[in-house]
């Protein structure tokens, strides 16, 4: 029987990102207002229109898994892999569930998703069929590609037997994720659940396919400065990649096992724009229906939330009317602080939900608020306090994250620092 009474905690971090391939790291950066972002090296990007992105650097995973398992995961998993394994320890429980002492694993799920799924294995594999033939193709190019495999493989590693899927929701996927795992222990279907996103993106197709919407910065003489949300002279999102995992777990359970309790999650919005299929509503009406949702369901009044991470890509159609939706929710001079952490780290889609709610969570933690850097010249569209360029201290109890994504998806996740 569904209790939703039950309290849902944050008790794990963990991430990779082009900023740093640790929480400790990443948060770090995010403060200092460190941009990820430079030329790609993944592939010759000479003749794209785009040729910068967030890539991660000194990537190792042999502390994870072994060559033999890297190869039967798309790079995406493999990330996602790598930040539930950090989640894990920080939670104090092993990286392989089935150690740990009273643990009920059909009572553990997992939900980490991601918005393209194994691109690279797609197109790596669509390319040797072509020149070699069908029957070359990997017999695991199936389940190396589907977006549903990250949660697939923790759960496969780990033990986990409770709920496990996936959800695609382009750009909002982690946060979609977040919230309904949130949902899954409420309900008292799970007692812990391992929830994000990842993302792996940065391959020609990708970048061709972005840039030929025109949704791309084109900023290449200048990486360092390409991603400037709510600014005037944005030009598009910097594309970026990695994994952003979170361990979700009911309090009672937390604290029976002596949990870290990092923060609190107490409320999650979702919608739909019915507009079109990139861009927001016009009016901001899509996203602030989201937020009045998670609003009403962590029982808060807008003037009890702290601080905004806004979706901010750095897109002219984003910006602006994310600012409007804000506006209609919280007025027309919003008093909570306000920024987009995408000038640090780019846009890492289908993760961008999982890395900013640990921003969140960081937030409150530290009493900071992270900057929007590359913020120089105000736009009269975009008129809020974005917190440009350096970071701010301010008592932050309660924070809210929005992630929006193509297809019109909207999703909101609410954090509050954890109080008995």
């Amino acid at each position: 029987m569904a209790n939703f009474e039950r309290r849902v905690v944050v008790t794990g971090m963990g991430t990779l990102s082009c900023v740093g391939n640790s929480v400790p790291d990443f948060w770090a950066a995010l403060v200092a207002g460190k941009c990820g972002i430079g030329e790609i090296t993944r592939f010759d990007a000479t003749d794209f229109k785009t040729k910068i992105a967030g890539e991660i650097k000194n990537y190792e995973f042999e502390s994870h898994f072994s060559i033999k398992e890297a190869r039967r995961m798309d790079l995406f998993c493999q990330y996602a892999v790598i930040a539930a394994d950090e989640a894990l320890e920080s939670s104090n429980l092993p990286r392989n569930l089935r150690e740990a002492k009273d643990l009920d694993l059909t009572r553990v799920g997992v939900l980490v998703s991601s918005g393209v799924g194994g691109l690279k294995v797609l197109c790596e594999q669509h390319q040797l069929m072509l020149e070699k033939g069908p029957s070359r193709l990997s017999p695991l190019v199936i389940p190396m590609m589907i977006s549903d495999i990250a949660s697939g493989n923790i759960s496969i590693r780990t033990g986990a037997g409770g709920p496990n899927y996936g959800i695609v929701t382009a750009c909002s996927t982690a946060t979609h994720s977040i919230g309904e795992a949130f949902w899954c222990i409420k309900r008292d279907d799970a007692d812990v659940m391992l929830a994000g996103g990842a993302e792996a993106p940065i391959l020609p197709i990708a970048v061709a396919g972005f840039s030929q919407m025109h949704a791309l910065s084109s900023r290449n003489d200048d990486p360092q400065h390409a991603s400037r949300p709510f600014d005037r002279d944005r030009d598009g999102f910097v594309m970026s990649e990695g994994a952003g995992v979170l361990v979700l777990e009911e309090l009672e359970h937390a604290k029976r096992r002596g949990a870290p309790i990092f923060a609190e999650v107490v409320g999650f919005g979702a919608s739909g724009d019915a507009y079109h299929i990139t861009s927001p509503t016009p009016d901001g009406s899509g996203a602030a229906r989201a937020m009045r949702m998670a609003l009403r369901h962590a029982n808060l009044n807008p003037d009890e939330i702290d601080y905004i991470n806004a979706h901010g890509t750095s897109t002219g159609l984003n910006d602006k009317f994310e600012t409007l939706a804000i506006k209609s929710v919280f007025g027309d001079r919003p008093q909570c602080a306000i920024s987009s952490t995408k000038g640090t780290t780019g846009h890492a889609l289908g993760a961008a939900g999982g890395l900013e709610s640990i921003a969140c969570v960081q937030a409150i933690r530290t009493s900071t608020v992270p900057p929007t850097i590359n913020y120089t010249t105000p736009d009269p569209e975009c008129d809020l306090d974005v917190t440009p360029n350096a970071a701010r201290q301010r008592d932050i109890r309660t924070a809210l994250n929005c992630n929006l994504g193509f297809g019109g998806h909207n999703g909101v996740v609410i954090f509050q620092r954890y109080e008995a």
